[in-house]
C-alpha cells in the first residue's frame, strides 16, 4: 500500500471550504491509502516564533479534524512535535542543504519581503523540514497546492541527494497527488472568491461556527440591486451565493430561487434567510461532535498518543537506517 503524507496547519478553524474540499479527499483516502496527518506546530514557529496559546490551536485543530471524519484507526494521525526523529532527520538533512538554493524558494523570499524583521534560520529551512515530514516515512504522494509544488520539489532533490552521496537508494521520490474528481471550489460571502480565513473572519462559514454567527454573516453577504432583465448572467456576488446553496440546499430549493432570479422576482433577503437556516442545518452534525470531541480529554489524549505512537514506529525505522548508513554506530 502506497504512503501518503499531508500536513495540517497548527492554526485557523476550519470552513466549509476545506470541509467540502480537501478533508473530503482524506476521507476516502485513509481507507485506501498508508495515510499520515500531521499538525504542523513545529512548522508554525517559523512564522510565528512565540506563539499566545500553542497548546490550544492544536487542539482546536486535531478536534476539528476528527469531528470532520478522521478516523484515527484507518490514518495516523499526530501532533509533528510529538515525533522528535523527525528533528533528528531535519537536522541530517540540513547538513547538505545549500545555502543558495534554499535563499531562492519562493515562499522564502515572500516572507522575508512580508516579515523582515523575523528572518530565521527556520524560515530559511522550512523545505528541509517539510522534506523530513514527507521521507521519514518513505511517502510517495503528497497532495499539495501550486504553492508547494517547488517545496515538494526541493524534498524529491535533498532525499536523491542523500541517495547520491551515500550511495545508497534509500528514499524514493515523492509526488504531488490529486486524489479522486476536482475539488468542490467553494466560494466567499465576500463576492470575490473562494473561501478562506485570509479573505477576511467574515468571508468564511467555519465549521465550529454558531448558528448564529452563520445567520449574521450570511445576511451581511454582498449582493446588488437586483436583476434587471430576465435570464440575465447572475454577477460574481450573486453566483457565488447560488453556488453555496447548490452545496448545502436542496435541488428544489436552489431551482425555487434561480427560477425567482430569472423571472426578476428575487428577494435577496430571503434567499439569504434560507441559505443561513440550511448552512446552519449541514453544519449541525459536526458543530456538535466538535463540542463532544472538545469536552472529552481522555478520547483526544488517547488519539494523540496512538498517532505519536503509529508515527514514531515508522520515523525511528527510517532514523535508525539514515544513522547505520550515514556511519554512526554505537561502541
Amino acid at each position: 500500500m502506497e504512503t501518503v503524507v499531508s500536513g495540517i496547519r497548527s492554526t485557523g478553524k476550519l470552513h466549509l471550504g476545506n470541509y467540502y474540499g480537501a478533508i473530503q479527499n482524506f476521507i476516502k483516502m485513509q481507507h485506501e491509502y498508508n495515510c499520515y496527518f500531521f499538525i504542523a506546530d513545529l512548522h508554525s514557529l517559523t512564522t510565528h516564533p512565540t506563539p499566545s496559546d500553542l497548546h490550544g490551536n492544536v487542539k482546536q485543530v486535531l478536534v476539528e479534524y476528527l469531528a470532520a471524519g478522521i478516523d484515527p484507526e484507518q490514518a495516523t494521525i499526530y501532533i509533528q512535535s510529538d515525533v522528535p526523529e523527525v528533528a533528528e532527520l531535519y537536522l541530517y538533512l540540513n547538513m547538505n542543504a545549500y545555502l543558495g538554493e534554499l535563499e531562492r524558494a519562493t515562499s522564502f523570499k515572500d516572507k522575508v519581503r512580508a516579515n523582515p524583521d523575523n528572518v530565521n534560520a527556520g524560515l530559511l529551512t522550512y523545505p528541509v523540514l517539510m522534506a523530513a515530514d514527507i521521507i521519514i516515512h518513505k511517502a510517495t504522494k503528497v497532495p499539495v497546492g501550486k504553492d508547494q509544488e517547488q517545496h515538494l520539489e526541493m524534498a524529491r532533490t535533498f532525499g536523491n541527494r542523500f541517495n547520491r552521496l551515500y550511495d545508497n537508494e534509500y528514499f524514493p521520490e515523492p509526488y504531488a497527488f490529486s486524489y479522486g474528481d476536482k475539488l468542490v471550489k467553494i466560494p466567499g460571502l465576500d463576492g470575490k472568491g473562494k473561501m478562506g480565513k485570509s479573505e477576511g473572519e467574515g468571508n468564511a462559514i467555519y465549521l465550529s461556527d454558531s448558528p448564529e454567527v452563520i445567520r449574521k454573516k450570511v445576511m451581511k453577504a454582498v449582493t446588488d440591486g437586483g436583476p434587471t432583465t430576465e435570464n440575465q448572467q447572475k454577477p460574481d456576488e450573486i453566483q457565488n451565493l447560488f453556488d453555496l446553496m447548490k452545496v448545502v440546499s436542496t435541488d428544489d430549493t436552489y431551482n425555487h430561487f434561480n427560477n425567482l432570479y430569472n423571472t426578476m422576482q428575487i428577494r435577496y433577503g430571503d434567499l439569504k434567510k434560507q441559505l443561513a437556516e440550511d448552512m446552519v442545518l449541514a453544519t449541525a452534525p459536526i458543530r456538535e461532535k466538535i463540542s463532544d470531541i472538545a469536552n472529552d480529554s481522555e478520547y483526544l489524549s488517547r488519539v494523540a498518543r496512538l498517532g505519536a505512537d503509529k508515527a514514531r514506529e515508522s520515523a525511528r525505522k527510517t532514523v535508525s537506517e539514515v544513522r547505520e548508513i550515514i556511519g554512526f554506530r554505537s561502541f
